[in-house]
């Protein structure tokens, strides 16, 4: 089996990136309302953020490639779907646009590494 504990620099900096993402997430969320329709995204915006960076963490632990690759997959799908949620916070004005815009713009950024990622990995 392939060892897939990748000491690399971006290795490293992508989980640092995501967990620094996870801490301006949750604190985001504390400053929302309390509304029901807030609180029902808020809860789904902290599953599916905090599972970016810890899809990273345990694609350190991986025995093979393929299961390597699959844990950045299910990071990248969690960051498109924490999108949608800032995204809908965002348009209806329940969160301040710009920190949701902000938000949005991050977690843009990281979707794009984790993509190129997959992509470099398939093709090695």
């Amino acid at each position: 089996m392939q060892n897939c504990n990748s000491k690399s620099k971006d290795n490293y900096d992508i989980k640092k990136r995501t967990y620094n993402y996870s801490i301006q997430i949750i604190n985001f969320i504390d400053k929302l309302s309390k509304d029901n329709s807030v609180q029902i995204i808020s809860n789904q915006l902290l599953r599916s953020a905090t599972s970016i960076g810890a899809n990273i963490v345990e694609a350190k632990s991986c025995n093979t490639r393929k299961d390597f690759i699959n844990f950045f997959s299910y990071s990248l799908k969690s960051s498109n779907e924490t999108k949608y949620w800032l995204d809908l916070l965002r348009d209806t004005g329940k969160a301040n646009f710009q920190e949701a815009d902000n938000l949005i713009k991050e977690v843009t950024e990281i979707s794009k590494i984790l993509a190129k990622s997959i992509l470099t990995l398939k093709n090695k």
